[in-house]
């Protein structure tokens, strides 16, 4: 039942902006594969082959140290609500920084929210439907306020220190590049 596209038509984008959560997957030339839940306003469609999307301070830093040895990644959204549907975009991204020099314009998308801290400009090569039948209904989705309020509380120091001890390698070891 599975479909692929060369690019992202406007049902896909209609169907994408609809969803809550979305799940991004990388992996490495060797090591654990991430599959990470992404949620907030945090994503944008650009065209039929570009996504960019802000990736919040979190406890790992797995895509960033997967894309810079193995550039490629996986989004994926699902319908939990009636509409039985999985979509999938494959392709590459690179990682932006606030250090670099379109770092403004791509966060500058999201309001640069407290705890950005990096930005995946995404080029899609394919996306892939598939049926959804076997993903379960859930209600009442809606936004946690958790992680602006755990960035506020931590400051612009607090999470500069959080990212030196979390995020400046990956599980298994790679460099995330966040301080370069």
């Amino acid at each position: 039942m599975a479909k692929q596209f060369d690019g992202i038509g406007d049902a896909h984008r209609a169907f994408i902006e609809d969803q809550h959560i979305f799940f991004v997957g990388s992996a490495a030339s060797d090591g654990r594969v991430n599959v990470s839940p992404k949620g907030q306003d945090s994503l944008r469609i650009m065209g039929p082959n570009r996504i960019v999307w802000l990736n919040l301070t979190g406890s790992g830093n797995e895509t960033a140290g997967h894309l810079r040895d193995v550039n490629r990644m996986t989004l994926m959204w699902c319908s939990f609500t009636t509409r039985p549907l999985i979509l999938r975009c494959f392709g590459t991204a690179r990682t932006v920084h606030p250090r670099d020099e379109d770092w403004a314009e791509l966060a500058g998308m999201f309001g640069t929210p407290l705890g950005a801290r990096q930005v995946y400009d995404m080029t899609v090569d394919m996306v892939q439907t598939s049926c959804g039948y076997g993903v379960p209904f859930f209600d009442n989705p809606r936004p946690r306020e958790t992680i602006a309020t755990w960035a506020e509380d931590k400051g612009e120091d607090g999470l500069l220190a959080y990212w030196e001890e979390k995020n400046r390698t990956t599980i298994d070891g790679a460099e995330t590049g966040i301080f370069e």
